[in-house]
């Protein structure tokens, strides 16, 4: 599995392949046009509840990635829903538009589907 993490305020490349942003809201001042989003999941975002909770405080991290996880386990269908669309596209990027790019839901939601993927029979 190809996944990349990416700021939806970077430019785009050809590079990013299938362009998915994982945010629950639009990012500020970016037009679509600009964005280049090939699909928003905003359903696969952290509820509003626990966005709000974590504000984005890397003390906060952990405890965001346990409550993430557990929010994650009951989008089981768009899991597999971004593993059919990195089998038919290849390369996925999940799209972020929070600035620390460390402590961010894409990156719990690459770790849950590799970690889904070791897991899986071949």
């Amino acid at each position: 599995m190809v996944i990349k993490l990416k700021r939806v305020y970077e430019p785009p490349s050809p590079e990013d392949g299938f362009r998915i942003l994982v945010d629950r809201l639009w990012p500020r001042g970016l037009s679509k046009e600009r964005a280049q989003v090939d699909l928003w999941m905003r359903d696969i975002a952290p509820s509003t509840e626990l966005r709000k909770w974590f504000g984005h405080e890397p003390a906060k991290w952990e405890g965001f990635g346990e409550r993430y996880r557990e929010e994650l386990g009951g989008h089981e269908d768009l899991l597999d829903q971004l593993r059919d669309l990195e089998r038919r596209e290849g390369t996925l990027t999940l799209l972020f538009g929070a600035r620390d790019e460390v402590h961010n839901e894409a990156q719990v939601i690459e770790q849950v589907l590799l970690e889904r993927d070791s897991t899986r029979p071949t």
